[in-house]
Formats: C-alpha cells, structure tokens, sequence
C-alpha cells in the first residue's frame, strides 16, 4: 500500500514564506512525477506545481510562476514546495499526489495522478 503524507502548512502573513514536504513510500512503488493541487473554500482543486523526473522538469501554474518552486528526490519518492511572497488568495489545502504512470503530454490534470495526502493547510493572512 502506498502512502502519501505532506507537511509543512500553517499560517503566514501577506508576504510571507513556507516550504511544503512531501514523501510517498511503499514496499514497490516508484513515480513518474509528483505534484502539488491546492483546493480553496468553495473551489475546485487546482494545479500548482509538478516535477516530471524523466525529464527533470518542472512546471507551474500561472497563478503561482515566479513565486513558488518544486523540487524533489526521485530515488526518495519526495518533493517540496518553497511558497514565496505568500499571497491571501494562495489559501487552501495543498495536496501533494503522485503519479506511477508515464505521459507524453503534461501533468496538470489530476486524473493522472494514482496517490494522494490528506492535505495540509496553508493560511495567509493580510
């Protein structure tokens, strides 16, 4: 069975900065790319961020590019995500996920993804 577990939410003001963690174990598990979605009160869960190990790419969404950056380990099954310049409008439930299955195209939507966290809050105060 595989297991996802993120941390490192909390509350920030305006401005401000956090790092994200994530590790996915299990006994035979191996991804193709890990992500970030967040989901706010009222919203439908969106993109943030994924790492693409094949290619050791990483892409963003808009709302997010310039301020946030994933990084991550592949033989560790871990990824990270340092917030900067935390905006109120980027309050939510971030949701690392992870993929075992390989795309030609991109891994923004979130039916690509095999396993999920539980989620870990994100409030940023103004």
């Amino acid at each position: 069975q595989v297991q996802v577990v993120e941390s490192g939410g909390g509350l920030v003001q305006a401005g401000g900065s956090l790092r994200l963690s994530c590790a996915a174990s299990g006994r035979t598990f191996s991804s193709t790319a890990m992500g970030w979605f967040r989901q706010a009160p009222g919203k439908e869960r969106e993109f943030v961020a994924t790492r693409r190990w094949s290619s050791s790419t990483s892409t963003y969404a808009d709302s997010v590019k310039g301020r946030f950056t994933i990084s991550g380990d592949k033989s560790q099954n871990t990824v990270y995500l340092q917030m900067n310049s935390l905006q109120p409008e980027d309050t939510a439930v971030y949701y690392c996920a992870a993929s075992t299955r390989s795309y030609y195209g991109n891994y923004y939507d979130a039916n690509k993804y095999d396993y999920w966290g539980q989620g870990t809050q994100v409030t940023v105060s103004s």
